[in-house]
């Protein structure tokens, strides 16, 4: 067979592009392939068996379309395009998650969806129940939280709270952190299947969790009303509110759903209830409404039915996968905690190796110091009995110093008593030069006025006795003017002669004594001057030699 044989047999494709929640994949599908087909291929490439919750979708002129599994990928109407791109998402919830999800791929993709639901706002959720999902999420990504590695800041980059939350409370990113991570402390242990089924539990509770929502009207003219379909049956809302039905029709009570171009009808199981028609704006969602209320009433009644043999092996095959994953756990989590136990006794035993180390080097050291304190304590041993000779004899030095003090303050005293002794006698020999001063003041100035009494006496006589020669010889004067009779004048007078030599020696004589005495006065004047200025300078050298006693002393 040629090549060009081989390449005419090989069949036409064309390529698709196949986008998870988390993932994308590309593949090349046969021309002839249905929906089937390439839906098959994909739950295969993603190891999933619980197909019947999923589908693929598309978008086609502004509106949201499920491939049909039933016709040719090629023949339905899907956008041109190379390749071409479906969604691979849920299409039917379940209604309790925890006994239907059975796979942890199902439950990894349905976790995926709805947390992306729930942060685009197409399930209403409060705040505290956000904060509490968020932890959840955070705790399957991350795993345990560890302060150590887990540092404020490390969910700075993930979306875990829808805006209109971030909007609703003006808090920082800061304080959302720590309200997530309080909760997240508490997660610890849990596995990340755990965690995101947990999620989903507390999601599969919300008002808007499973339901697809249509608008509608109960006439042609006006679209007043919503309509919702989820896994319990069909819910008519106001408008406004997608949270409370006006109207439920569980899937048990319907008898029959159909539709006539833009008119839909359902029928109640009692025939006597009243049919509710609506309109629709365009035939395709009639026909979107028929096919997802076909699929969920098929479900919902496959739930209520004995299970088959594929969903109870699926089953057991789930009870063995948790069992087994509940052992595992337990033994990773006994692993951990043996090996946090060992690391922490390794700690212990590092922290006592380093505290014995450092005992150790503290006690080196401490005998080093020991020894170095030993040679100090040698060397001043040694220096103190240097010092203690030294002061010996200073000692000694001291003690004749001492004695010589003892002997010198003997003298001091004796020289200090002399000293008082002179001063006293020096201070009575003042006193008596001072008494003796004004006596001799006192005679001086008695002699002078005795000595001034007998000149004003001579002189007194001297004139008395010219007066007397005058009057009795005046004749003798003038008639015998050439005669001197100095003789008859010496015989008469030489009584007086006598007394007046005799006044005028007296005078002498006195004046002489007078002199004499003031010369005296002044040489002992001088010597006690003398005598004063020794003993001064004997009682200064005494103070000093006290001074410098006291000094030693």
């Amino acid at each position: 067979m040629s090549i060009r044989g081989l390449k005419k047999k090989q069949p036409k494709t064309f390529k698709v592009k196949i986008i998870t929640v988390d993932a994308e994949m590309e593949f090349s599908c046969e021309m002839k392939w249905k929906g089937k087909d390439l839906f098959d291929l994909v739950c295969r490439a993603l190891g999933l068996r619980e197909t019947w919750f999923f589908g693929l979708q598309y978008t086609i002129k502004g509106m949201c379309t499920w491939l049909k599994m039933d016709k040719k990928v090629l023949d339905q109407e899907i956008p041109k395009e190379d390749p071409i791109s479906f969604h691979f998402l849920a299409k039917f919830y379940p209604e309790k998650v925890e006994e239907e999800l059975l796979q942890e791929i199902t439950q990894h993709l349905f976790f995926l969806q709805v947390k992306k639901q729930i942060l685009d706002e197409e399930i209403y959720c409060s705040p505290e129940a956000t904060v509490l999902l968020a932890s959840y999420a955070v705790q399957a990504k991350y795993g345990d939280y560890d302060p150590n590695f887990h540092e404020p800041g490390f969910l700075a980059h993930d979306e875990l709270l829808p805006k209109r939350v971030l909007r609703q409370y003006q808090l920082t990113a800061e304080m959302w952190e720590e309200k997530i991570t309080a909760w997240y402390a508490e997660h610890r242990g849990i596995a990340r299947d755990e965690a995101e089924m947990n999620y989903l539990k507390i999601a599969q509770d919300l008002e808007m969790y499973g339901v697809n929502y249509f608008p509608i009207a109960q006439n042609k003219n006006h679209t007043d009303l919503l309509l919702g379909v989820d896994a319990k049956g069909i819910h008519i809302y106001s408008i406004n509110n997608r949270f409370s039905p006006n109207k439920s029709f569980e899937w048990s009570a319907i008898r029959n759903i159909s539709y006539s171009e833009k008119e839909l009808t359902i029928k109640p199981l009692d025939k006597k209830a009243e049919v509710f028609k609506f309109f629709s704006s365009q035939l395709k969602v009639n026909k979107l409404i028929l096919q997802l209320c076909i699929g969920n009433h098929d479900l919902f009644m496959r739930r209520r039915k004995v299970d088959s043999i594929e969903i109870q092996q699926m089953k057991a095959q789930a009870r063995e996968e948790k069992a087994r994953k509940k052992m595992e756990n337990q033994r990773l989590a006994r692993e951990k905690q043996l090996r946090e136990e060992a690391e922490r006794a390794k700690e212990e035993l590092e922290r006592r190796l380093f505290q014995l180390e450092d005992e150790a080097r503290q006690a080196n050291e401490a005998l080093l110091r020991s020894q170095e304190a030993a040679e100090l304590l040698a060397e001043k041993a040694q220096i103190a009995e240097e010092e203690a000779k030294l002061l010996a004899q200073n000692a000694a030095e001291a003690e004749q110093e001492r004695q010589r003090l003892e002997i010198t303050a003997l003298k001091t005293k004796e020289e200090k008593r002399l000293m008082e002794q002179k001063m006293r006698e020096a201070e009575l020999i003042a006193v008596k030069l001072v008494k003796e001063s004004d006596r001799r003041a006192k005679e001086a100035e008695h002699l002078k006025q005795d000595l001034h009494e007998a000149r004003e006496a001579e002189r007194k006589a001297k004139q008395k006795l010219l007066d007397i020669t005058r009057l009795n010889y005046p004749h003798m004067v003038t008639k015998y003017p050439q005669y001197s009779p100095t003789d008859t004048r010496d015989a008469n007078f030489d009584k007086g002669s006598i007394k007046l030599d005799l006044k005028d020696i007296d005078l002498k004589r006195l004046s002489f004594e007078i002199e004499r005495e003031r010369l005296d006065y002044i040489e002992k004047s001088k010597k006690f001057e003398d005598r004063l200025k020794e003993l001064k300078s004997e009682i200064h050298a005494l103070k000093l030699e006290e001074k410098q006693s006291g000094l030693y002393c």
